[in-house]
């Protein structure tokens, strides 16, 4: 891996981390009736979406258990069709969808040694 693949698979670690921890405990109607916590939440999962185009196409090849072309669709979806933004699909991406991706994440990103 490259240090920029490193750099860029560590942002996508800990900014899926961020979102995990924001609707920790939340129900889907509280995420509903919360603009501030929708709005990070869909610009996290942008943020994770601008990180996996720049790892390197070797590394996508090499690690198609990240399922990178959806991470990029999804952020496309969210900046492009940001008035028609579907929150039943940011809900599931935040609450279904992200936790396997940051068990896969885990696996790549070496633990900060202390």
């Amino acid at each position: 891996m490259s240090k920029d693949d490193s750099v860029f698979v560590g942002h996508m670690l800990d900014t899926a981390q961020k979102i995990s921890a924001k609707v920790a405990g939340a129900s889907r109607s509280q995420f509903d009736d919360d603009e501030n916590l929708r709005m990070a939440v869909v610009h996290l999962i942008q943020t994770i979406g601008e990180a996996a185009p720049r790892v390197s196409q070797p590394y996508h090849d090499a690690h198609p258990e990240i399922p990178w072309k959806a991470i990029i669709g999804m952020r496309h979806r969210v900046v492009h069709d940001y008035l028609e933004v579907d929150y039943d699909i940011v809900w599931d991406v935040a609450t279904v969808n992200l936790p396997p991706l940051i068990v896969e994440l885990e696996k790549l990103v070496p633990p900060i040694l202390p």
